[in-house]
């Protein structure tokens, strides 16, 4: 296994600490900052309670970049959201790229010092959670070893903010137990979750209404339950209940 990043080595040893959202968004952007060749992070999310959030930003030219996409509805964080995929401009103004986004485009060179942008999706399966947004003021790509880390990142992100979002609650008895498989059926990420019945069975029904593979059945169900802000088993059992119903247009 290759050497971590300077940003994923920041991130560490988050997993063992009790944050909530706005303090990882600060660690993540932070630790972006200091560890890429980058002059600014921000972290949106992506739910149902507001379609998109800015959970930090690490300066005014990075929050500005976050409120013009959102109010026009285009540019690199609008286009990893949409996609999935990450969208790289490592020179916003002379690029064919930034073509599809003119009136954004119009507007950074107008209002900001931004020359590069790199947009990453912060993904859970097939589901995005939210993008993390880097700037630069002058044009150039990432490193090879910098766009590792920050994928990596990225990744490490995603698994904080829904680990705590959709984590089941411990067992009354005490700290949940090893399942067979490896698991632990409190810790909401290992094998050991479907020893919860009502998710295993919320996934075949997911599995059968989207025509899906059982894993990114479960990542519809975390997914869902993050935006909502809910438990995941709380989301399995309106899915088992047949309060709710996942459809081809959520796909």
């Amino acid at each position: 296994m290759g050497e971590r990043g300077a940003v994923t080595e920041a991130l560490a040893d988050l997993a063992g600490e009790e944050l909530d959202d706005q303090s990882v968004g600060e660690r993540l952007c932070q630790a972006c900052v200091e560890g890429l060749d980058v002059d600014g992070a921000a972290l949106s999310l992506l739910t149902a309670m507001a379609a998109r959030e800015t959970l930090w930003a690490t300066d005014s030219v990075a929050q500005r970049l976050e409120d013009l996409q959102f109010s026009l509805n285009e540019g690199a964080c609008i286009e990893a959201a949409t996609t999935g995929a990450p969208v790289l401009v490592p020179d916003l103004f002379h690029t064919t790229e930034t073509a599809r986004w003119p009136v954004f485009a119009a507007a950074v060179a107008e209002q900001t010092p931004v020359a590069a942008l790199f947009a990453l999706p912060l993904q859970w399966g097939a589901a995005t959670i939210g993008v993390l947004d880097l700037y630069r003021c002058t044009p150039g790509e990432l490193s090879r070893a910098g766009w590792r880390d920050a994928l990596a990142a990225a990744d490490t992100a995603a698994l904080l903010l829904l680990g705590r979002r959709t984590r089941p609650p411990p067992a009354p008895d005490g700290p949940p137990s090893s399942s067979p498989d490896g698991g632990r059926d409190g810790d909401g990420w290992g094998p050991g979750v479907f020893s919860r019945p009502e998710v295993h069975q919320a996934t075949g029904m997911v599995m059968a209404q989207l025509g899906i593979s059982s894993e990114e059945a479960l990542a519809r169900l975390r997914a869902h339950a993050f935006a909502e802000q809910r438990l995941l088993v709380d989301v399995a059992g309106d899915v088992v209940a047949r309060r709710f119903r996942f459809t081809e247009e959520m796909r």
